[in-house]
């Protein structure tokens, strides 16, 4: 048996997809551009573990956009709309987007 997607779960992964994002757009504010600063190895494990995660959570909501559609037999793209007004007007650092 499928496992069935609740629109609450849909959010969710995309709150997680949008915090895992902001921490990685705050390492690279933080370190400066990788072309124009060097960056420790420290530096660069912590930002390529970020990256990763957040790609992996990215691609875990759109996995689940996709299912959720289909469960619900409506157009992706009316579903994705749904999700990120249900996320909010606020991103991850609680600034107005």
């Amino acid at each position: 048996m499928a496992h069935t997607i609740a629109f609450a779960e849909l959010v969710e992964k995309q709150r997680a997809a949008d915090e895992a994002h902001a921490r990685m757009r705050k390492l690279r504010d933080a370190y400066g551009p990788p072309t124009q600063t060097k960056w420790s190895d420290q530096q660069t494990t912590t930002w390529e573990t970020a990256w990763r995660a957040w790609r992996d959570l990215a691609r875990d909501v759109q996995a689940a956009l996709t299912a959720y559609a289909k469960q619900e037999d409506t157009p992706r793209q009316e579903i994705e709309a749904e999700v990120k007004e249900a996320v909010g007007r606020e991103d991850p650092d609680g600034n107005e987007r």
